[in-house]
């Protein structure tokens, strides 16, 4: 695979050879169709993702790409029609691409125009093409932004219908399409606290192990934390620990297979004690390597946080 730029002639041209395999998703369509969501499932995906480039500038990014430490490899470029006259040109740059041995795709989201009308509605703006329709309507807009986007419709490697389809649904359609063939990780986070300094704004399910004996009032345990062998061996053999912390991985386990299911790729498990010191941090370092421990490196991405230890 070799490098490209830009050229002022021609467009791009190829550069010193780099050995390095490049990819580029082109995500385009009619507005309203769907192309932010499009980007927003790219970027979990790992994609870098730039939004409206002009066609001529794809050569330079793609360089500047290969250039940067680490590389990029795998890029998701973003185009509308308020690129006036990108179709011609986006059409050439594509082919000069592939000319190169980059891997270009084109993505070309759509959706009926009674569905295009209501999401206009909601989100309460105008159309980009609604002020030169020939009576300033949304209907008239939608129309001329169909024929001006004709051409790439039909060069579209993968032309995706939103009308029907919910944010999650996409979201599926797209792994399947720009994923690499295996599944995105789900990012966890399991995240102690201490109830007292407030309940993390961010957390996605909260767990309070406030029920287990506060090793605070043990004089040879309170200046230790719960990251300490003989506190956490304290906090974890107390009646019920253990039959807390299995059903609180399996609890975990089922939401994190119903997130994967919906296409939510992050959630944080926030586990609660009084102070954030002993008992919710030997719990979220025995939860995280739970479940780090039946991970196999794909399904799940976990990482134990302690948010309020030290504060006291």
């Amino acid at each position: 695979m070799t490098r490209v730029e830009s050229n002022s002639s021609a467009g791009i041209r190829p550069a010193a050879g780099s050995g390095i395999q490049v990819e580029v998703v082109i995500v385009t369509g009619l507005s309203g169709a769907g192309r932010g969501t499009a980007a927003r499932v790219l970027e979990d995906l790992g994609w870098y993702v730039t939004d409206n480039l002009p066609p001529e500038l794809f050569g330079r990014m793609v360089e500047l790409g290969v250039s940067a430490e680490p590389p990029i490899t795998r890029l998701a470029l973003v185009m509308d029609v308020r690129s006036r006259f990108f179709t011609d040109d986006l059409t050439v740059v594509i082919e000069q691409l592939r000319a190169l041995g980059v891997r270009t795709r084109v993505l070309f989201l759509e959706a009926s125009d009674d569905v295009l009308i209501r999401r206009f509605g909601f989100a309460r703006r105008r159309h980009p093409l609604q002020s030169e329709s020939a009576d300033g309507t949304l209907s008239a807009g939608i129309a001329a932004e169909r024929v001006r986007l004709s051409p790439v419709k039909t060069a579209a490697d993968l032309v995706i219908d939103t009308t029907e389809l919910s944010i999650h649904q996409l979201h599926r359609r797209m792994e399947e399409a720009y994923g690499g063939g295996a599944p995105a990780a789900l990012q966890v986070t399991v995240q102690s606290f201490g109830f007292k300094y407030g309940v993390p704004l961010d957390a996605d399910m909260v767990l309070d192990v406030r029920f287990l004996p506060n090793p605070h009032w043990i004089p040879e345990l309170r200046e230790h934390t719960g990251q300490e062998s003989v506190v956490s061996e304290y906090v974890l053999s107390r009646p019920g620990a253990a039959d807390y912390l299995k059903t609180c991985h399996h609890l975990v386990d089922l939401t994190t297979t119903g997130y994967r299911q919906e296409g939510k790729r992050y959630m944080t498990v926030a586990v609660g004690c009084t102070g954030g010191k002993h008992r919710s941090v030997a719990i979220a370092e025995a939860l995280g390597e739970a479940m780090s421990a039946e991970s196999d490196g794909a399904a799940d991405v976990v990482r134990v946080v302690h948010r309020d230890l030290g504060r006291e």
